[in-house]
C-alpha cells in the first residue's frame, strides 16, 4: 500500500534572539493512505508544529517530508500553496469561519480558488452542507451557529476539493462532548471514503478513536 505521508529525520527549531527552541525534534514516521492517525501529546510537546509541517504550512529545519509520493521539502511558496489547495484539508480548533460570509459562502472559498465557476462551487457546497447534516443550515451566517455547527460546516470546507489527506488540529477542544461526538463521527465516515485523517489532540479519549495513535512529548515521539 502507498504511503499518504514519510517525515523522514524531521527536526523543527525556532530561534528567539540568542536563543533557541527545539520544537521537533528527529520525527521519522509515515502513514499508509486512507489510514487516520491521532497526534497525542500535552501542551508544548511538538505536535501542532508536526502537523503544520505535514500541512505544509511550516517548514523542516532539517529532514525531509513527502506526502502524497511527492517530496515537498524544497518547494517554494508558490509551490507549496499550490499543493495544499489541492491535496490537503484543514480544520482548526476555532473554526477559522469568516462571519461576514453565510455558511455556503464559507465552503466555496477554497473552490473559487482553485478556479471553480462560482454555480458549480455553490452546487458543491450545498452537497458538503448536506453530507455533514446541515443542509437545513443554508443561508445562515456562523454567528447564528453552535460551536458544533460551525465545525462541521469547517470540516465541510475542508473536503471542497477532494483532499487525499485531512487535517485536524484540537477539534474538538471547543466543544461540549456530544458535539464532539458528532465531529470524530464525522471524521470516521470521512476516513471510510479512503481519506487519510490525522489529527492532533491532547485528549486520550479522542485519540482512543483512531487506528493508529503517534505519542509525543518534548519535541519527540514516546
Amino acid at each position: 500500500m502507498s504511503k499518504i505521508f514519510e517525515l523522514k529525520g524531521i527536526t523543527k527549531k525556532y530561534k528567539n534572539g540568542s536563543t533557541q527552541t527545539t520544537a521537533v525534534d528527529d520525527v521519522s514516521y509515515s502513514l499508509d493512505e486512507g489510514e487516520s492517525l491521532a497526534i497525542e501529546g500535552p501542551s508544548g510537546s511538538g505536535k501542532s508544529t508536526l502537523l503544520h509541517i505535514l500541512g505544509a504550512l511550516d517548514k523542516p529545519t532539517k529532514g525531509t517530508v513527502i506526502i502524497s509520493g511527492k517530496d515537498i521539502t524544497n518547494f517554494n511558496d508558490a509551490k507549496l500553496s499550490k499543493f495544499r489547495n489541492q491535496t490537503i484539508g484543514f480544520v482548526f480548533q476555532f473554526f477559522n469561519l469568516q462571519d461576514y460570509l453565510n455558511v455556503e459562502e464559507n465552503i466555496m472559498i477554497p473552490l473559487l480558488l482553485n478556479g471553480s465557476k462560482p454555480k458549480i462551487a455553490l452546487k458543491r457546497a450545498k452537497e458538503l452542507l448536506e453530507s455533514v447534516g446541515l443542509s437545513h443550515r443554508l443561508g445562515y451566517f456562523p454567528k447564528q451557529l453552535s460551536g458544533g455547527e460551525m465545525q462541521r460546516v469547517a470540516i465541510a470546507r475542508s473536503l471542497a476539493n477532494n483532499p487525499k489527506i485531512l487535517l485536524a488540529d484540537e477539534p474538538t477542544a471547543n466543544l461540549d462532548k456530544e458535539s464532539a461526538k458528532k465531529v470524530l463521527d464525522l471524521f470516521e465516515e470521512i476516513q471510510k471514503k479512503h481519506v487519510s485523517v490525522i489529527i492532533v489532540t491532547h485528549d486520550p479519549s479522542v485519540s482512543s478513536r483512531f487506528k493508529n495513535i503517534l505519542k509525543m512529548r518534548d519535541g519527540k515521539i514516546q
